[in-house]
């Protein structure tokens, strides 16, 4: 099944993108080396109906269910993962991603993170 993948708002992108060099800057600054491949994991905020939109979607993309959680606040958030190095194009296409399963599947993007990767062995 293929999926026609909604256009996202440039400048929504551009704001994503800012925050997402403050992360990228955070993990450097702990020795990360972007290019090593590594679990990253992203969240989006909504429902479980939609949630199971979001992960037929995502799967097929790569990305597997790590946990559903409510806040203290009552709201739901989904966490996917997938496996993939942080350099600037691959978070840039990941982002993307993200942003076009928001809009196909009516949730709210919540970000992404990982653990640096140093390339040493703890």
């Amino acid at each position: 099944m293929s999926i026609k993948l909604p256009q996202v708002d440039p400048a929504r992108l551009e704001a994503e993108w800012e925050a997402d060099k403050d992360v990228l800057a955070n993990l450097a600054a702990n020795g990360d080396k972007a290019h090593i491949r590594r679990p990253v994991d992203v969240s989006f905020m909504g429902n479980d109906k939609d949630f199971d939109r979001v992960l037929e979607i995502a799967s097929q993309f790569g990305f597997v269910e790590l946990d559903r959680e409510q806040d203290e606040d009552g709201a739901l958030y989904l966490f996917l993962e997938t496996e993939q190095a942080v350099d600037e194009q691959s978070i840039r296409a990941l982002t993307l991603k993200c942003l076009q399963i928001e809009l196909l599947c009516g949730v709210e993007y919540d970000g992404w993170g990982c653990e640096a990767e140093t390339g040493s062995v703890h």
